[in-house]
């Protein structure tokens, strides 16, 4: 059981990674958030997601 949640957390942390690199904030801003989801996986990547810069967001109508 502990292997399938390792598993889950280190794809949403790589996930969390890899929006913070297509991120618009700045190379400063990029490597903090980056740090703080590989120090702290779980929370990092949580705090990523709900208030992590956003990137465009517009809808195509």
């Amino acid at each position: 059981m502990g292997t399938i949640i390792g598993i889950i957390v280190l794809v949403i942390d790589i996930w969390a990674i890899i929006n913070v690199i297509g991120s618009n904030a700045s190379v400063g801003g990029k490597v903090l958030w980056a740090l703080g989801v590989l120090i702290f996986p779980v929370i990092g990547a949580a705090v990523w997601y709900f208030a992590g810069p956003r990137g465009d967001t517009r809808m195509i109508a």
